[in-house]
């Protein structure tokens, strides 16, 4: 063989094997580039389930506030246990979803489903919570009005209180006896008026119990009070009392009368057996329980 002929065919050895590696290269780079490509899209997918989990457990927490919300609108017992079980079991699930893998797209997608129940439930709970507090809205209005209407009778039944007060008052008043022209004569033992002290020996009261046609008509008991200068009341006896605003009091004298509604003219005597004083003496004169008139009268030495 020649030399040319070798030269040649060594020539095409070395042509075959720089293409044979350069294919190699390419197949090599050809495999790297699909390998990392791959590698890209996994990432992708996984970062893909990954935020997919996220947002899961997001909406089952966000579901979880809102029962734990609800609860707090509400005052219906029953109804707070029956949130409070829902909520346990999103609390539950939730838990499980933050155990499970992103990757289990088998489990992920069962997880969703039971989200989805989970709101329709709630749904049904919202309607009502809804309805318990439209109820709860009315039956405060209607209360209000009940209130109001209440405080207004009190209102109307104190007032008819205090004018029926005002008309008793008015019925008292138009009914209570007046002592009118009272006059106080001292005198002696021959009934000649006198103007001297030591020679007084009796004080006449008289006095006319007016008419009242409103007045209860009976047996009336007159009581009169002698004041000296001094405030004391001249009385026979201490224990002679009678009762005017809740207390007793002392009277000097009393009679019965009889009072029909007409003018009734009443005389009294008070014997003069204790020492008297010059100054300024008083007569008060009660009937049923009320002071029915005074009169002011002058001893002089």
């Amino acid at each position: 063989m020649s030399m040319e002929n070798k030269e040649a065919k060594e020539i095409n050895k070395l042509s075959i094997l720089i293409i044979t590696v350069v294919v190699l290269i390419l197949i090599i780079a050809g495999a790297a580039y699909y390998i990392f490509h791959q590698r890209e899209q996994l990432n992708e997918i996984t970062q893909t389930y990954d935020l997919d989990k996220e947002m899961l457990e997001d909406e089952y927490n966000e579901l979880s506030l809102q029962y734990e919300g609800y609860k707090f609108q509400i005052g219906n017992d029953s109804l707070v246990a029956l949130l409070s079980t829902e909520q346990a079991k999103v609390q539950r699930l939730l838990e499980e979803l933050r155990t499970v893998k992103a990757t289990n797209s088998k489990r992920i997608n069962e997880l969703k489903k039971e989200l989805a129940t989970l709101r329709n439930i709630m749904r049904s709970y919202v309607i009502q919570i809804d309805s318990l507090n439209a109820a709860n809205e009315q039956l405060k209005k209607e209360n209000k009005e009940v209130v109001k209407k209440f405080q207004q009778a009190t209102s109307t039944a104190a007032q008819l209180s205090k004018e029926k007060e005002k008309l008793t008052e008015r019925v008292t008043l138009a009914s209570k006896l007046d002592a009118a022209t009272i006059t106080v004569t001292p005198v002696n033992s021959r009934g000649k008026t006198m103007t001297r002290i030591k020679k007084m020996e009796q004080f006449v009261v008289k006095f006319t119990v007016t008419k009242n046609i409103t007045a209860p008509v009976g047996e009336k008991t007159i009581y009169v009070r002698i004041m000296k200068p001094d405030d004391d009341i001249l009385v026979k006896s201490r224990t002679n009392v009678f009762e005017f605003e809740g207390k007793e009091i002392n009277y000097s004298m009393k009679r019965i009368v009889e009072y029909e509604g007409e003018e009734l003219p009443v005389v009294m005597y008070w014997d003069i057996e204790e020492f008297l004083s010059p100054g300024t003496y008083r007569v008060d004169i009660f009937a049923d329980g009320n002071l029915i008139g005074k009169k002011n009268f002058v001893l002089e030495k």
